[in-house]
């Protein structure tokens, strides 16, 4: 099970873990409602290196992104899901114009790891990972497997 940290936290914890020699992965999003989608992901996620550490968007990011309905879950909720996942070590909430930059520029990964909707051309924070050293791999997307299909789903089974 991993540990939801602090920035001060992860950076700290992320030397140490450069220190050991071991290879960082990280990856960002919402996970607003967490779906198999996401389960398969973030175990790819995990596989790619020694230890994996996830940056969530903050509830007021997620707001800004997905509307004023949005988060589903809080931050805090979202959190602790994500760091009950095998193969999470870290989880950090990040707030920052809702991009993973700082977050980046703290953890220095080796690899930043994003979903196959996603380019590394087109990423914002694929600059920031390579001038800290990392290289940006992309996974394939899970066919049927999104936040708005399950959050469509729910509405059309609740729907009067």
């Amino acid at each position: 099970m991993g540990v939801i940290a602090t920035r001060e936290l992860l950076k700290k914890w992320s030397q140490s873990f450069r220190d050991e020699g071991l290879k960082i992965v990280t990856t960002n999003g919402c996970f607003d409602v967490l779906h198999v989608g996401h389960i398969r992901f973030i175990q790819q996620c995990a596989e790619q290196g020694d230890v994996l550490i996830v940056g969530i968007n903050s509830d007021e990011s997620v707001k800004r992104l997905k509307g004023e309905t949005r988060p589903i879950f809080s931050q805090d909720d979202r959190a602790e899901m994500l760091s009950a996942i095998e193969g999470v070590n870290v989880v950090s909430v990040f707030d920052e114009d809702d991009l993973p930059i700082e977050f980046i520029k703290a953890v220095k990964p080796d690899i930043h790891v994003k979903g196959g909707d996603y380019t590394p051309e087109t990423m914002p924070e694929t600059p920031v990972v390579e001038e800290g050293g990392g290289k940006v791999v992309i996974l394939p997307y899970t066919d049927g497997f999104s936040t708005s299909k399950v959050m469509e789903r729910i509405y059309k089974a609740w729907k009067p």
